[in-house]
């Protein structure tokens, strides 16, 4: 990857964190938790059945160890990619996974055109190069394939960039709008928002690759 695909076009300290320290040495420890509650949970899997392609190829970016996926539409493959092996290997919906820290490398280690869909579940809060990630993203994808990333106002506070950390909801969309919108050869983004007065709320932005 060029040094130009790793750039973040805002300033450095938008993407420090408290724990600086080695993210193999955070996720060493196999943490079976979800960031979500049982409503959001229901909110993302209805929504991805909508938006994923039948039969496809999907990669669960930042994986662990649930991917929320439906059972309809019913994928061809899942791969996974995630910073904890035991935490993938415990989960049902992947059909193999690999480690790989984005944070230090955002290359996927995938011949270009392989997916149908990439998701980003409740973590792109983590991503210190999103830049990288989105171009890389995009490169994997087959024309027209889906990137959809979702989250909540929940996460591993020592580990989420600090732009992230000191933004609200709405500027959280705006953000990851911001990143396909700096990547390129996206359509325009499209968002969803759930908000119960009670429960964790989720929101979603997804783009397709253009062909």
């Amino acid at each position: 990857m060029t040094q130009r695909e790793q750039a973040n076009p805002w300033p450095h300290e938008y993407f420090r964190r408290y724990d600086e320290a080695t993210d193999e040495a955070f996720y060493t420890t196999p943490r079976r938790v979800v960031h979500i509650d049982d409503g959001a949970i229901r909110t993302l899997t209805a929504l991805l059945a909508r938006l994923l392609p039948p039969k496809g190829v999907y990669l669960d970016l930042m994986s662990s160890w649930r991917s929320h996926l439906p059972p309809e539409p019913k994928p061809t493959r899942v791969v996974g990619l995630g910073m904890n092996a035991a935490e993938m290997a415990d989960n049902p919906q992947l059909d193999s996974y690999v480690v790989h820290n984005l944070n230090e490398d955002p290359t996927l280690p995938w011949d270009t055109a392989e997916f149908d869909a990439v998701i980003c579940t409740v973590s792109v809060q983590y991503m210190t190069k999103p830049i990288g990630v989105f171009r890389q993203v995009n490169r994997v994808l087959k024309p027209g394939g889906i990137f959809v990333l979702s989250f909540s106002n929940r996460c591993f506070a020592t580990k989420a960039i600090a732009a992230w950390l000191n933004s609200n909801d709405r500027q959280h969309l705006a953000f990851v709008e911001d990143y396909f919108a700096a990547t390129g050869n996206w359509t325009p983004t499209e968002r969803a928002a759930h908000t119960p007065p009670h429960g964790d709320p989720l929101y979603a932005v997804w783009a397709h690759k253009l062909a």
